[in-house]
């Protein structure tokens, strides 16, 4: 038996063609592959693959927090510039609180590859007791962003590093990662023995 809590991730792609079969999704079998190898916890996956129509968007979100009970939801596609990206205006809709920490790193990483990362809109916010952050679409910029870029000097951190802690302040399960991919940050009156 798996001594780590278990927990259930919600992952929403968001693409009009792939979610109409134009071509394959690769979204969700990114941040699976990141998260499945990051995670020690044991992983229950609610995935939907939507259209870029802020309404669906909403329901997917509210129902992943509300319904599911999903303390970490996680996005990706639909938050460019273009007319169709309306992601992070679905997020920002059924939000309690916005954490704007998350976009801005998440920019900070994606500039040390491309200078067109300012023109993303990633958004995280807290809704109920879940974490609801927006990942580029790309599965490679997917994986740069939660890892950061830990050997660059001076090093770039991750988004990820805060996530378990954040997840403990709004009453979700202990996340517990393999610190080869990455390492959690918790204060130390925060931190579990080591199990």
């Amino acid at each position: 038996m798996n001594p780590h809590d278990p927990v259930r991730i919600g992952l929403v792609s968001i693409s009009d063609r792939a979610s109409s079969g134009a071509y394959e999704d690769k979204g969700i079998p990114a941040l699976q592959s990141w998260l499945g190898t990051a995670l020690k916890n044991p992983i229950e996956w609610v995935t939907r693959l939507i259209p870029d129509e802020q309404p669906g968007i909403e329901a997917a979100l509210k129902e992943l927090v509300d319904t599911a009970q999903c303390p970490l939801v996680l996005t990706t596609g639909g938050t460019g510039p273009a007319a169709r990206d309306v992601t992070p205006e679905a997020t920002l809709a059924v939000a309690d609180k916005v954490m704007p920490g998350f976009g801005e790193q998440m920019r900070q990483i994606s500039l040390c590859f491309v200078p067109t990362a300012i023109l993303s809109r990633q958004v995280a916010v807290i809704r109920a007791k879940s974490l609801i952050i927006n990942l580029p679409g790309q599965p490679k910029s997917i994986a740069e962003t939660l890892q950061g870029l830990p050997q660059a000097s001076p090093p770039v951190h991750d988004i990820f590093a805060a996530v378990p802690y954040c997840i403990d302040l709004i009453g979700g399960p202990y996340l517990e990662t393999d610190e080869a991919m990455c390492k959690a940050f918790r204060p130390k009156s925060a931190q579990r023995p080591v199990r």
